[in-house]
Parts: structure tokens; sequence; C-alpha cells
């Protein structure tokens, strides 16, 4: 599992899905080579496997159904017990600043979510956003 594929039991076979919409940073960037992460990459993942543990999860598919390498593509949502709403896990990484959005048509059902979460991130300089050199404080 990395920020933006996991593998889970979908539809009685083990399945591994890739997040509809987002694009985390590459865990395995430099010829696979496990030592050299992208920034913010190990975050993206352990958020993910946060969002989603000890949740009912719940895969919702657009269009396109799969990938070039035969991944499942989709929309998670992860439901705590007692939680009357579940979140869109897509949305959250984008909210938290741990990916970025990656629209490829036809699969977009919640850009507009998307959009939305990936400017409030922008906008708080969180996560990938956040400044390389924050401003001096006043003098």
């Amino acid at each position: 599992m990395d920020g933006d594929t996991l593998h889970l039991r979908y539809r009685g076979r083990d399945t591994s899905v890739r997040l509809i919409g987002i694009d985390t940073p590459e865990l395995h960037y430099r010829r696979g080579h496990p030592d050299y992460p992208e920034p913010y990459a190990k975050a993206a993942a352990r958020y993910l496997a946060r969002l989603v543990k000890g949740r009912r999860l719940f895969l919702e598919t657009d269009v396109e159904a799969h990938d070039r390498y035969g991944r499942t593509l989709g929309y998670l949502w992860a439901q705590k017990e007692g939680d009357s709403t579940p979140i869109l896990v897509n949305a959250q990484l984008l909210r938290a600043g741990l990916a970025q959005l990656l629209t490829i048509p036809p699969n977009v059902k919640y850009v507009e979510r998307f959009v939305a979460a990936q400017r409030e991130a922008r906008n708080e300089g969180i996560g990938l956003w956040m400044p390389i050199d924050p401003p001096l404080p006043a003098s």
C-alpha cells in the first residue's frame, strides 16, 4: 500500500485498488529503491492506513473500472462504527495536503469536491502545499 493504492478484498477476491482523482508522492521513486521515497510519501501512506483501519469500507467505481495495470479504479468510502455518514477517503487525502488532484476523464464524478478539498489544503499551506521558505517574521 502507498498513499493512493491499497489492497483489499472486493467482490470475494484480493484486489489492488487505485484511488480515482488523486496522486500521492511515490514511496519507491528512484528505480524502485525503497530508501528514496518522495517527500510526503510515507505520510500519505500512513494517513491512508489510518483512514481505513477499523472502518467499514465501500468501493465505488466510475465509468472506467480498471486501469491498464489491471487495478480496480475507485472512490473509497470509510465509515466508523456508529457514524451515520462515511468519509470519501480520496477527498480526505487531498484535504490533508497529502495528495494532488489528478483528473483522468471519463472518471470525474467527484472532481468538483476534489478541487475544493485541494484548494482548502493549498490555501492553508499544509502538506504538499507548505511553503518551502516560510516568510520571515515582521521586524
